[in-house]
């Protein structure tokens, strides 16, 4: 009897868990906005409070964060426009520049014995291509702004209720403290994660634009955004924000420049999230990284790019909600790192 219960429980859950997938995929567009001004405003709330109490007025003090946000929106803006535009006026020099590499590399393998012929290659490529993928990338940019500025909204709304929310889990939580608990541990664990990964995300950004500039790298401050952007991404963010800075440099320099600037990319990469981010992180996240691995390619089919960005949060949230039942205890204990569990 006890068996049969066991086996309609879990079925339960996972009948819960494929109807609350399905609907979050369906509703993607709508629930990545959501998630997105959650988050953002759980790492903006401290700023909030700590200009608080500086005396400064609730009203100013959510104007001036709204005013950075939009700020850094805006420059986010005028950057990308900018580099698309000169990317878009290079193209033909691009294209020129690509059958000239792959020439030399036909002709590179031909002096090791390996014959090649770079005739398909040239014949395939067409700078239409890339006029078509540039006008696709303009109207995603575009799609990029517009949802952007809903979630500002969304954060300077979530900014405002900031100071009640608090009062509000009180009051719902009163009679439940291990739930109050859980909630403030979900909810200092996503603002270290997110201030942690800002500031080394940042840093990697700054390094790498630094770097660009002294291999004289066409766009480093569009490369170092990116660096700074994709960082939040777990795993593979690093390695994709290089890709773009290494062909340009392949491009227009020595293959040899473009494999110090592969070394220093990997020597920056490895420093910061390898070296920086665990001794900063310390014990706060206790996910397994298998976990943080799968769950990068579970949120990003879910909710699609913006989900590998919060895939680490969004799973700390059901880690936490896991660990605060008997009954789902043992989710939690798969999810988690043991060396950080005390196992």
């Amino acid at each position: 009897m006890q068996h049969s219960e066991n086996i309609r429980f879990y079925f339960f859950y996972v009948s819960a868990f494929v109807i609350i997938i399905g609907g979050l995929k369906m509703a993607s567009q709508a629930v990545v906005i959501l998630f997105l001004s959650i988050f953002i405003a759980s790492v903006l709330s401290p700023l909030l409070f700590w200009l608080e109490r500086r005396k400064i007025p609730k009203l100013v003090a959510f104007f001036i964060i709204l005013a950075m946000v939009l700020f850094g929106l805006f420059f986010i803006g005028i950057l990308l426009a900018n580099s698309f535009e000169n990317f878009i006026s290079h193209l033909p020099l691009y294209e020129t520049k690509i059958r000239e590499l792959a020439l030399k590399g036909s002709a590179l393998l031909s002096g090791w014995g390996l014959e090649s012929d770079p005739a398909t290659l040239l014949e395939s490529f067409d700078i239409r291509m890339l006029v078509k993928m540039g006008g696709k990338t303009a109207g995603n940019i575009g799609l990029f702004f517009s949802k952007a500025l809903l979630v500002v909204i969304g954060v300077g709304f979530l900014l405002f209720e900031a100071p009640h929310f608090e009062k509000k889990l009180q009051i719902i939580f009163k009679n439940n403290r291990d739930s109050l608990a859980s909630f403030q541990l979900f909810g200092r664990n996503i603002q270290k994660y997110f201030t942690i990964k800002t500031l080394t995300s940042l840093l990697t950004g700054t390094a790498i634009t630094a770097t660009l500039l002294l291999f004289d790298v066409q766009y480093p401050l569009l490369w170092g955004f990116l660096g700074f952007l994709l960082n939040f991404i777990p795993v593979i963010g690093s390695t994709i924000a290089a890709i773009p800075a290494l062909i340009l440099t392949l491009l227009y320099q020595e293959p040899l420049q473009a494999f110090w600037l592969m070394v220093i990319y990997l020597i920056i990469n490895n420093l910061i999230s390898n070296v920086l981010e665990p001794k900063l992180m310390g014990e706060g996240l206790g996910l397994s990284p298998a976990v943080i691995f799968f769950s990068l390619i579970f949120w990003g089919w879910v909710l699609g790019p913006v989900g590998m960005f919060l895939a680490v949060p969004l799973t700390m949230t059901l880690k936490i909600a896991f660990d605060s039942s008997p009954r789902t205890l043992w989710i939690g204990i798969l999810l988690s790192n043991l060396r950080k569990r005390g196992g």
